[in-house]
C-alpha cells in the first residue's frame, strides 16, 4: 500500500478532503522522523508498534568487485517493532 492509497482510504473512511488528510499524514510522518532523527527519542504507538533507533557498530566490509576491504563506520538506523496485539492479529489473518 502506498501513501496515496492510505490517504484515499482515510479520506473515504472519515469523509474529509484528500488534501486535508494528506497534510495530516505528512505531518504525522514528519513528527516521527523528527523524534527519531533530531530528538533521538523512540516513538511508541500502543496497539500498533514502536519506532526505535538501533545502533550499528563499526565493521569491516568487502568490495567484491575490487577485492578490497573497507571500513564501515558506526551508524544509527531506524527500525520498527510491531506490538504483540498487531502480531496476534497477523497470526489470525
Amino acid at each position: 500500500m502506498t501513501k496515496a492509497e492510505i490517504i484515499n482510504e482515510l479520506s473515504a473512511a472519515t469523509g474529509l478532503q484528500r488534501a486535508d488528510v494528506g497534510v495530516v499524514v505528512e505531518g504525522f510522518m514528519e513528527i516521527i522522523k523528527k523524534s527519531l532523527a533530531e530528538n533521538r527519542e523512540n516513538v511508541y504507538l500502543r496497539g500498533f508498534g514502536s519506532f526505535n533507533i538501533k545502533h550499528r557498530a563499526a565493521k569491516t566490509g568487502r568490495n567484491i568487485q575490487k577485492n578490497t576491504t573497507i571500513q564501515i563506520a558506526a551508524h544509527d538506523i531506524p527500525s520498527f517493532k510491531p506490538s504483540k496485539a498487531f502480531i496476534a492479529k497477523m497470526d489470525k489473518a
